[in-house]
């Protein structure tokens, strides 16, 4: 995690320490970020990074969020307070997390409450890297998540919090930089000490609800480097991370090429400004007269131009190459990230040139789905237990919305050909056109369309000639 999490940050002086002795990648070659390249005052850092695994992270949250989800429940009234729950904070932060589950493999989703914050539970995440879980038959049994507050020298003040079924449970731990060390007292540090007046010395919260109040979303599984691991994996899991790396060095190689191919001047030494006795020599790229030569001065005589080329179209060519292979590897369509581009296509047109962006948003829907249910339930029953709401809570059901807005003119024209076939009708027309309606709002619509057109209403009886 602590590697992906390098790349996902996209700071080069993580990815630096993060690789520090690995000089290698898979493929033999050197990597480009294991390098002892410590700048110094006469050599700055010409590495560069382009920040393909966020864009990746970035795509795939946005192909699972990019509209939101829709959770519903059977009661009319529950399902108003869930919509109250939920607002646009909620979207947020599984949007959010959806982008971190991608560049980690995983997140967790917790159900919080803050009186002062407003009668209401809270949906809240940690990121994989700051949770031990506990797993039992594939099901999370426990987790405990850290934070560290205080860091003085080697010593190092950690919270952690341990989410059991029915309770929760907040310690204080003092250590060093790679040992927990021992328990302190939770009146050690200002925040833990906040929660001695309301949980005592004991720092145990009973939630009193049966299931966990924390749920683990994987992003996609199985782990290909620890099979067997209930943990999901990241997209840049496996070859793609040295294929960014290969993608950092194609592009630094670019703008070396730019900086060489800089104009420059080779004249004789008398042409140089002189910096006086005992000031020495200094060394500037940005100057266009480079370099000196003991040649006499005469008229023109001794000035060179020194100007390279720049190889635009084979960098060009690899760095695409590279791209579409991460793309690839993590399992989306090259269309998906501006590869393989065209005019502007129907929906239908762009999900078909996404196929396989599609299949995999199809899948990770089905590793989100669950974790979204359970810590929405985990709120309900909280939000009943805490004396918040008096409704009975119920498991919600959980619709991604489309990962691609349906093209109005695509839409209208299946829905004319169904017409004409006599095989829909205007409720379902309705539906398809406004899925974010409630069944009230869909019936409105069918009254006013029926009394419009005259639909539905009885043929009066014949008269009759005896």
């Amino acid at each position: 995690m602590a590697v992906d999490d390098a790349w996902y940050s996209g700071d080069p002086r993580r990815l630096a320490a993060v690789y520090q002795g690995q000089t290698h990648r898979q493929d033999g070659r050197r990597r480009l970020w294991g390098r002892d390249r410590t700048p110094t005052p006469d050599r700055r850092e010409n590495r560069l990074h382009i920040p393909m695994p966020a864009d990746v992270a970035r795509r795939s949250a946005g192909l699972l969020f990019g509209e939101p989800p829709r959770l519903t429940v059977g009661d009319t009234a529950l399902q108003g307070r869930l919509d109250e729950l939920l607002g646009e904070h909620a979207e947020r932060m599984l949007l959010e997390a959806a982008e971190v589950s991608a560049a980690l493999g995983g997140v967790y989703l917790v159900a919080a409450w803050d009186a002062e914050l407003g009668p209401r539970p809270l949906l809240t995440t940690v990121h994989a890297d700051a949770a031990l879980p506990e797993f039992r038959y594939g099901y999370m049994s426990a987790v405990t998540f850290w934070k560290e507050l205080a860091r003085n020298g080697a010593t190092v003040l950690r919270h952690l919090e341990r989410h059991a079924r029915g309770r929760i449970e907040h310690a204080l731990y003092e250590g060093t930089p790679d040992n927990i060390g021992r328990p302190v007292p939770l009146t050690e540090h200002p925040t833990t000490a906040a929660m001695v007046d309301s949980l005592g010395p004991s720092g145990v919260v009973e939630t009193g609800i049966p299931q966990l109040t924390a749920a683990y979303w994987p992003n996609i599984g199985p782990n290909r480097q620890f099979r067997g691991s209930p943990l999901g994996r990241s997209d840049l899991q496996g070859p793609a991370r040295d294929m960014c790396d290969a993608l950092d060095e194609t592009w630094s190689s670019w703008m070396r090429d730019i900086r060489l191919a800089r104009a420059r001047l080779i004249v004789p030494a008398a042409y140089l400004r002189d910096r006086g006795p005992g000031h020495g020599a200094t060394f500037d790229q940005d100057r266009e007269v480079w370099q000196g030569l003991d040649i006499p001065p005469t008229d023109g005589a001794g000035i060179t131009l020194a100007q390279f080329a720049i190889r635009v179209e084979e960098h060009k060519a690899t760095a695409d190459a590279l791209v579409r292979q991460i793309v690839e590897a993590a399992g989306y369509s090259p269309s998906t990230f501006g590869l393989d581009g065209g005019p502007a296509a129907t929906a239908t047109e762009v999900e078909a040139r996404a196929h396989d962006s599609m299949v995999t948003r199809k899948t990770k829907t089905r590793y989100a789905a669950p974790a979204v249910a359970d810590v929405v339930e985990a709120m309900l029953q909280l939000d009943r237990t805490l004396g918040f709401s008096r409704l009975t809570p119920e498991r919600p059901a959980v619709v991604f919305g489309p990962a691609v807005a349906a093209d109005p003119q695509s839409t209208a024209q299946t829905l004319a050909l169904l017409a004409q076939a006599q095989a829909v009708s205007t409720e379902t027309k309705i539906r398809i056109v406004h899925p974010e309606w409630e069944a009230e709002a869909v019936a409105a619509e069918v009254a006013r369309i029926h009394s419009e057109t005259g639909q539905g209403v009885p043929n009066p009886v014949p008269d009759f000639v005896s």
